[in-house]
């Protein structure tokens, strides 16, 4: 009898590549859909919260983005947003679109961190695929994640990710055995491109270290010691990225150590109760804020702060404790904190906590959950039902997530509801209806944002409070709030809209005193021309009034209110322009 004939191990490894290169496009396929569903709502939503304060909102940034772009002020970043104006216009649709694009993009780059790690720390090859796609799949479509990518300004954290993730990729597939001048080239390069678009990504050089010494084969300096062709030039580089990171720090308004009224200790403080937050979100992502309001420990004791560091100190002995048993736990545990400090630790942020800032860190906690995945008995045929019944919620959540994120009303509402004390929160509702000219739901909420007792949007409040009453044709409460306003801050704009208000109201002399003081204290601001302007031609001095709209126009060449009143003056006095 004939043996059997059997193709050879090679050949039958060729015809399985093409199956297997096939069910990793239909995965793909399917994580870009489910992504897309995931996210809809948000993405067929406007611009909201700082999204309208962004460079791209500019008129003129079309014409000077790329020649005007910083070193210190994340040029990438703007970079793209350019280039998103400039293909495909200034509508919110195609911004949401790319940042779906940019999270589904990280997903797939989590995948390959994520398998490849998984084989360093010795884990069954049996597994691996599943605990990677897995851990990427919860990376997309957890619900945490809505703020990074349905917030257009939350781009900086996903475009950093983009590049974040492709040097330690490239580091992780090629670090054994001493990486090589090209990638180690290409490690930097992609490092760079991370630190451009966003200055937390300058932890990387660290997450690096610790990732040779941890899975070290021999001793652990002769590993790092290996890889000198990477850690030598990085550190070179290292001196300029320090450069920037403290002119940021030195000159940004909203974070860094020249904040005012929040010091790096009181941070610190706040921090040790803010990581628990995070924690909770990745494990329980229920009650999610767009704006927490988080307040502030002024001191170790104040609102527990003492009580959530020692509950980190117990979290983090523990894994150390337990390293041996759950080696890829600990690992991830590290990884999470590493990637979090530029943001919770001693440099004051504005804003305590804000969910975006768990998008680099998250990478950490999926390593954990993989770790305590792989020691589960259950049937594969269980565990994948498991995973997709997971992914399944967590998309179900993100669902109802974006839309909330897809409404400003409905956004402010909802975080209103999370944080009841929240002034900003009234603020930015109020502004919202305000926009829409719903002005008397406007003026409830501008007041219910005083009634908090916080003090750090009073000027700024009081001043939109007013124009709502202007709006509203209710002048003589517009002036009060105004000259309330100016008892706060001694502006131009303030003084500027005093003077109006006391146009309308009939007293033209008072007016221009105060319109004179405005342009006192700010000769560039061309609103105090244009309603100086407005007064000189109450009077019938058209003269003074051509010259007045002639100025603003020259400060502010799209200044629309100056171009008609100036169009009519020169009607009026019978003249061509």
């Amino acid at each position: 009898m004939k043996a059997a004939k059997h193709k050879p191990v090679k050949a039958v490894e060729a015809q399985a590549q093409p199956a297997s290169g096939l069910w990793v496009w239909l995965l793909g396929c399917f994580a870009l859909l489910a992504a897309l569903v995931a996210y809809w709502p948000a993405v067929n939503g406007p611009f909201v919260f700082d999204d309208e304060y962004l460079p791209f909102r500019d008129p003129g940034f079309l014409d000077t983005g790329i020649r005007s772009l910083s070193p210190t002020a994340r040029p990438l970043m703007n970079l793209s947003f350019w280039l998103n104006l400039r293909f495909f216009g200034p509508e919110p649709f195609s911004y949401h679109v790319i940042n779906v694009l940019l999270h589904f993009v990280n997903a797939g780059l989590v995948f390959l961190a994520i398998r490849k790690i998984l084989e360093m720390a010795k884990v069954e090859e049996n597994r691996r695929m599943l605990l990677a796609v897995f851990a990427a799949g919860v990376f997309l479509l957890h619900p945490v994640q809505t703020e990074s990518v349905a917030y257009v300004a939350g781009r900086s954290e996903s475009f950093s990710l983009l590049f974040f993730l492709s040097s330690f990729t490239l580091f992780l597939y090629k670090r054994e055995g001493g990486i090589g001048w090209l990638p180690a080239l290409g490690v930097i390069a992609l490092f760079g491109a991370a630190f451009l678009s966003k200055e937390h990504t300058a932890v990387l050089p660290a997450l690096l270290v610790w990732t040779d010494w941890w899975f070290a084969e021999k001793r652990p300096v002769e590993t790092v010691r290996a890889n000198w062709r990477l850690y030598a030039p990085m550190a070179a580089a290292s001196v300029a990225g320090i450069w920037v990171v403290w002119r940021v720090l030195v000159e940004a308004n909203t974070a860094g150590f020249g904040m005012k009224n929040l010091t790096w200790y009181e941070y610190f403080y706040t921090q040790w109760r803010a990581i628990w937050i995070y924690l909770r979100l990745f494990v329980l992502p229920v009650n999610l804020n767009a704006d927490y309001g988080f307040p502030i420990s002024h001191s170790p004791l104040d609102h527990g702060s003492l009580v959530g560091l020692l509950g980190l100190a117990v979290l983090l002995g523990g894994a150390f404790y337990y390293r041996k048993r759950f080696p890829l736990a600990f690992y991830g545990l590290v990884v999470f904190f590493l990637l979090l400090a530029p943001t919770s630790s001693i440099v004051p942020i504005k804003d305590a906590v804000a969910e975006r800032r768990l998008y680099l860190p998250f990478l950490g906690l999926l390593l954990v959950i993989c770790d305590f995945a792989r020691t589960l008995t259950i049937s594969r045929g269980s565990q994948v039902a498991a995973a997709g019944g997971i992914l399944f919620v967590l998309g179900g959540l993100t669902y109802g997530r974006a839309e909330v994120w897809s409404d400003p009303v409905r956004l402010w509402q909802d975080t209103i509801a999370h944080s009841p004390g929240n002034s900003r929160a009234h603020f930015h509702l109020a502004m919202v209806y305000f926009e829409q000219q719903r002005y008397e739901e406007a003026l409830k909420k501008f007041e219910d944002a005083a009634q908090t007792g916080q003090t750090e949007y009073t000027y700024t409040l009081l001043i939109d409070w007013g124009l709502t009453h202007d709006a509203l044709g209710q002048t003589a409460k517009a002036l009060e709030k105004f000259r309330a306003a100016a008892k706060i801050e001694n502006t131009a704009h303030v003084h500027s809209l005093i003077g109006m208000c006391l146009a309308k109201l009939k007293e033209p002399g008072a007016a221009l005193e105060e319109l004179n003081q405005a342009i006192a204290l700010d000769p560039g601001y061309d609103n105090g021309y244009t309603y100086r302007g407005n007064v000189y031609r109450m009077l019938n001095e058209l003269q003074r009034a051509e010259e007045d709209y002639r100025k603003a126009l020259a400060i502010k060449p799209n200044n629309q209110a100056a171009q008609q009143n100036l169009d009519a003056v020169l009607r009026q006095r019978g003249s061509g322009r």
